[in-house]
């Protein structure tokens, strides 16, 4: 047996089949959560923190009854969004659907993919209602029921998506690498997961792996942060670049029980579908271009770029930014070409959401929707 496969047995050690998590977890929210208030936990609750302006505006044009059916952790709104075709896996109500159809405009598209019936029949229930409050004059959302784990089997074409976000559902699949797999596969080269979820300071035991409540609230199919590192480079991801963290808490004596010494942290990561890359770095500018980040663009929890300011990053780094939708948002030189110049270098950001948390020193992080450099709505990096 080979280590990685020794690796991939531990990683689903002590759980109960993929059909009976897949159903309990349609239960849970399908029946059981009838509203955000019926959640148990605040894993699966946006922590209250700052959101953009623009972001607030779009999600108030949300129907009420889709928003009261929502259950993430966080909004997931990368940059560079109009005219994209965005896939939003584990879609729920389509609460983070209709926000995000705003942002990529009449010419963008957002498909939404979840495998509950009850929490589609919300979204597709009003679809019209949202296209009319948006002024299009036609439909720029649709709704598949299917498995996060099977992408192309729900019918969605390999190669086709600019981006794909989550919103606090890998957790609640059975096998994360075929969910990772999955969206690597429907990815355009040069696209991007940027997703939040929740993660564990280590590998589960089987008595939290096996309780169905701490799966339904996120929980119970944490994985340990390290093992996400792992699994994404396994997939042919580049190197995870985590945003944001927050400590997750959980008020609950019967729960708290059963997780023991156990912690958690929702946390945002964004993965890249790159070509395998040197070991060379490059001097880049960010030209300050993209709307509402026309000062400075924060792209994890390291790097941050003022415009016109001349900055060296790694050959990872690079190679994301040359080869991504954010490839027209730079000018990029080779090192050393800049005599003179007042360099700045990035320094390698840590990949440990509860690192991260501690080096902040506090249990709510800045948005992953932005910071102090976003207010108002992206322009194109599609086109």
């Amino acid at each position: 047996m080979t280590e990685r496969k020794k690796q991939h047995d531990e990683l689903q050690k002590g759980c109960f089949g993929d059909a009976t998590i897949h159903e309990d977890v349609k239960e849970y929210y399908g029946k059981i959560l009838s509203k955000t208030s019926d959640l148990r936990s605040n894993a699966c609750v946006t922590p209250s923190q700052p959101v953009p302006a623009f972001i607030l505006q779009a999600l108030k044009k949300v129907h009420s009854e889709v928003t009261a059916k929502y259950y993430g952790c966080g909004l997931v709104v990368p940059e560079c969004l109009e005219g994209c075709s965005v896939l939003d896996l584990g879609c729920g109500s389509g609460r983070d659907c209709y926000m995000l159809s705003q942002l990529v405009g009449e010419e963008g598209h957002v498909t939404g993919i979840d495998m509950t019936e009850d929490q589609l029949a919300v979204a597709r229930k009003h679809s019209d209602h949202h296209m009319q409050a948006f002024g299009y004059k036609k439909p720029n959302v649709d709704f598949v029921q299917g498995y996060i784990e099977d992408l192309t089997e729900a019918g969605l074409k390999k190669n086709s998506f600019d981006i794909i976000i989550s919103n606090c559902v890998v957790n609640l699949s059975p096998d994360k690498r075929r969910v990772l797999s999955a969206a690597y596969c429907v990815l355009k080269d040069g696209g991007e997961l940027y997703f939040s979820d929740v993660y564990s300071n280590k590998r589960l035991s089987d008595k939290i792996k096996n309780d169905k409540v701490l799966w339904g609230e996120c929980l119970g199919g944490a994985l340990w942060w390290e093992d996400l590192i792992q699994l994404a480079q396994e997939v042919g991801f580049s190197s995870p670049r985590l945003v944001t963290a927050n400590v997750i808490t959980v008020d609950n004596k019967e729960l708290e029980a059963i997780i023991g010494d156990y912690k958690f942290v929702s946390a945002t990561y964004r993965l890249f579908k790159i070509p395998k890359i040197s070991n060379k770095g490059s001097l880049v500018i960010y030209n300050g271009n993209i709307t509402g980040f026309e000062e400075c663009l924060e792209f994890d929890n390291q790097a941050t770029f003022k415009v016109n300011e001349v900055v060296e990053v790694d050959g990872v780094l690079a190679s994301i930014f040359t080869h991504s939708r954010f490839a027209n948002e730079f000018t990029f030189q080779p090192p050393g070409t800049c005599a003179g110049c007042n360099v700045k270098k990035i320094k390698v950001g840590t990949v440990n959401p509860f690192e991260l948390v501690l080096q902040l020193g506090t249990a709510i992080m800045s948005s992953s929707t932005g910071g102090c450099c976003s207010a108002q709505p992206q322009t194109s990096c599609c086109k």
